[in-house]
């Protein structure tokens, strides 16, 4: 059996923000009646993205220094030259080349009809460009209860 829903988010801080969907994946996969199967979260976006990482403050604050240390908004990209950029007047270059660095989805077993995450693992959509609207792909894929 294969189950796909669409779930929306809205960022609300300036990016990079980090929005922790674990609870909003697990009450998914609970009312899916998957077993035993796989669940995959697929972020439709070129500059947000889905990772694990440990939920914690001070480290959510490292991940997004690193990030834009990395590929700091302030620099000079060639997107941010191409004419749909300079109408837009939002360079978010900076934005893809993070994103280049986390990717898109994450897949993550399902046994029993719970997420086998670990002790400290957390899902995280990371919007990496300004606030907006966002949409989330996630299909549970498995064996259902009997």
């Amino acid at each position: 059996m294969i189950k796909t829903t669409t779930i929306s988010l809205k960022s609300r801080n300036k990016a990079p923000d980090l929005i922790n969907i674990t609870d909003k994946i697990g009450d998914l996969v609970k009312e899916s009646n998957i077993k035993d199967g796989q669940v995959l979260i697929f972020s439709r976006h070129t500059t947000a993205a889905v990772i694990i990482q440990e939920s914690e403050k001070l480290l959510e604050q490292d991940i997004k220094n690193f990030l834009c240390s990395l590929a700091p908004k302030e620099a000079l990209y060639n997107h941010s030259k191409s004419p749909d950029h300079l109408l837009d007047k939002k360079p978010n270059a900076h934005s893809h080349c993070q994103h280049l660095l986390l990717g898109p989805s994450e897949i993550i077993p399902i046994s029993d009809g719970k997420l086998l995450l670990g002790t400290y693992q957390n899902i995280f959509f990371i919007e990496l460009d300004h606030i907006r609207d966002r949409s989330l792909i996630v299909q549970i894929s498995g064996e259902e209860y009997l």
